[in-house]
């Protein structure tokens, strides 16, 4: 019985890791990696990272590779903010989640707020008019919801419909939507690109 406890424990070691290469010289640093044994052969086992192909972005003009370089230095200034947003209405949305009394949650809907306009106000106000366009569709890809639903939610209809008629102003809406397979397909590739470190 023990001599099978032998087998099996030395069995389970050799094929966790696999033996140094007989070409490597005294010195060098030896790699130990997982390995399993297939008809005697000891076949390194090893995790690659998921890598994803895609198809290089054609462009119809000039003019049009003009406009996508820009589209790629927009995104880059704010898929940051969107990606705080998102962390940030998940740290509001817990604490709310353990606040019941009405006037607490108003209280602290307003400190928040105030925190936000406080850091965020400077470098917001500096975004140009298709940056706040590409900010507010950025927002529903990483949320799930539109900037309006959000405002809703947080601060009622009325302050939506408020801040819904100043976008307005500016050619936005609040109720815009992300569609990553059709009009936004473009950001969600530049998106994709910038998470895998290509730019």
């Amino acid at each position: 019985m023990r001599c099978l406890v032998a087998i099996l424990l030395f069995t389970v070691l050799i094929s966790s890791t696999s033996v140094a290469s007989p070409l490597a010289q005294a010195g060098e640093p030896t790699i130990v990696r997982r390995g399993r044994i297939i008809d005697g052969d000891t076949i390194p086992h090893v995790r690659l990272p998921e890598v994803r192909v895609r198809a290089r972005w054609k462009f119809k003009s000039k003019r049009a590779f003009k406009q996508y370089t820009r589209l790629i230095y927009n995104v880059k200034k704010v898929l940051p903010y969107a990606r705080i947003a998102r962390e940030r209405l998940a740290l509001i949305q817990d604490s709310l989640a353990k606040i019941e009394d009405s006037k607490l949650r108003k209280k602290y809907i307003k400190e928040s707020e105030d925190k936000l306009f406080k850091e965020f106000e400077k470098p917001l106000r500096k975004l140009t008019i298709s940056q706040g366009r590409i900010l507010i569709k950025l927002i529903d890809r990483e949320t799930g919801d539109t900037s309006y639903e959000l405002i809703k939610l947080l601060k009622g209809r009325f302050s939506a419909f408020l801040w819904q008629g100043v976008a307005r102003l500016f050619g936005s809406s609040l109720k815009s939507e992300y569609d990553a397979l059709g009009n936004d397909k473009a950001i969600e590739y530049i998106i994709e690109m910038i998470d895998d470190g290509v730019i």
